[in-house]
């Protein structure tokens, strides 16, 4: 296997809370898919599990050549693993393509942070 792009993404979790707060219902219903608001809802805290999720999108996009939309692409757990899942055209590119998608997610008190890594054989 050949990496092919690695994508990163930080984000601010005090401003992730500020657009949630503004607009609660629709900030989770656009951005999350009912499996991540399942996981995350679940949390005590649910903030750092959305914005690792927010981040892992955004760090996907940054290895991806098209744009797509936020539930297109969403994390799930396997274990305490986290894995990128995909809609149905973006999976199937990967498949035709040969293309594998890795996934680290972590978070602390102030940010959350996703990279990605885009293997082909």
């Amino acid at each position: 296997m050949a990496i092919l792009a690695i994508g990163t993404d930080l984000v601010a979790l005090e401003r992730l809370r500020g657009v949630w707060q503004r607009h609660p219902q629709r900030f989770l219903q656009r951005h999350f898919t009912p499996i991540e608001l399942e996981y995350c809802l679940s949390q005590t805290d649910p903030l750092p599990s959305l914005g690792a999720r927010f981040a892992a999108k955004e760090a996907f996009q940054k290895v991806w050549p098209q744009s797509f939309g936020w539930r297109e692409v969403w994390v799930e757990n396997r274990g305490r693993k986290p894995e990128l899942n995909f809609s149905t055209a973006i999976a199937q590119h990967m498949r035709l393509e040969g293309l594998r998608a890795h996934l680290s997610l972590s978070h602390e008190r102030a940010y959350a942070l996703a990279v990605v890594v885009l293997e082909q054989p």
